[in-house]
């Protein structure tokens, strides 16, 4: 996600589908405006807003008790973000997610900065007992709320995103999660039907703005509410067009300062035809193969959502 141009040596083949498969998706995505309910960190709810406003879509902060659970029964998709764990939107969060899982709700957890901060770990790893349709972090974030290690330094990743594969491999069987989505120079999409997929598109600038990774996530879920069926296609669909907007602003800003309203122009006004002209996208070259799954992560199989 932060890098502009292609990473020599990326494994696997480049793409060309995905990006003609993403490029009809935005058109759906804006074609239905679908309804995003975000639990999201105080940081970022006015540039996660913009953001799911620019894409075509529609948000809808709603993140007390008493009104998340419902609201997230009609709402299209739901993103939970662990940012900033106050007292009520951690228990909004999880009577939205319980009641998303009820009503077929796609939903998207974010768990920002995991792993040795007592308060978000304990309700990262609540909620992904709940079965997120997808999983999206920074390689840290993902490998300590898999409990392959400790996280980040704070909300910033000490692990490459290739660190994370083996883990997210495990994970996205269906049983534990959709997909797992792990940001970084370049992406790391994994879900049963995708297989292994990587997104090089982006730019440092990402990094440099509040928002840039938080935000994602609300993308991955407004494709979530158009494909619910099919977690990993969202993720890829999502981050590509995340990661092309924002590398095709990046040609223009002369720092975050800038950056940050010509993302939300360029997202507004990207084209498939931009899509699949920017995309760097590729697979790996052979199936994945995780192995048995550990006894401690074995679930019931994921329900099958249950919205159009």
């Amino acid at each position: 996600m932060h890098t502009a141009a292609p990473v020599p040596g990326s494994a696997g083949a480049p793409s060309p589908d995905w990006a003609a498969r993403t490029a009809t998706l935005l058109e759906e995505v804006r074609a239905r405006s679908p309804l995003v309910q975000c639990i999201t960190n105080t940081v970022v709810q006015n540039v996660t807003a913009n953001v799911l406003l620019a894409l075509g879509a529609s948000a809808a902060m709603v993140d007390v008790t008493t009104e998340a659970g419902p609201f997230a029964r009609v709402a299209d998709a739901l993103l939970v973000n662990t940012g900033t764990p106050h007292p009520e939107p951690r228990a909004a969060s999880v009577e939205a997610v319980t009641a998303a899982v009820d009503a077929g709700t796609p939903w998207v957890l974010d768990p920002v900065a995991v792993g040795s901060l007592p308060v978000r770990t304990a309700l990262a790893h609540e909620l992904l007992a709940l079965r997120p349709s997808v999983l999206r972090g920074n390689a840290s974030e993902v490998l300590a709320l898999l409990g392959a290690a400790d996280g980040g330094r704070g909300v910033d990743s000490t692990a490459g995103t290739d660190e994370a594969r083996e883990a997210a491999l495990r994970a996205s069987d269906g049983r534990l999660v959709g997909a797992v989505a792990v940001s970084g120079p370049v992406d790391l999409l994994v879900a049963p039907d995708t297989g292994v997929v990587r997104v090089a598109n982006g730019t440092p600038l990402l990094t440099r703005i509040t928002g840039g990774g938080c935000a994602l996530g609300a993308v991955i879920a407004a494709f979530a509410a158009v494909v619910p069926e099919d977690p990993g296609t969202a993720a890829v669909a999502g981050t590509l067009v995340h990661t092309v907007a924002a590398e095709l602003a990046a040609r223009d800003a002369g720092g975050p300062g800038t950056f940050q309203p010509l993302f939300l122009d360029r997202l507004a006004a990207l084209t498939p035809e931009d899509v699949v002209r920017v995309a760097r996208v590729t697979t790996d070259a052979t199936p994945p193969s995780t192995g048995p799954e550990p006894a401690s992560t074995a679930r019931a199989a994921l329900p099958a959502a249950v919205r159009p």
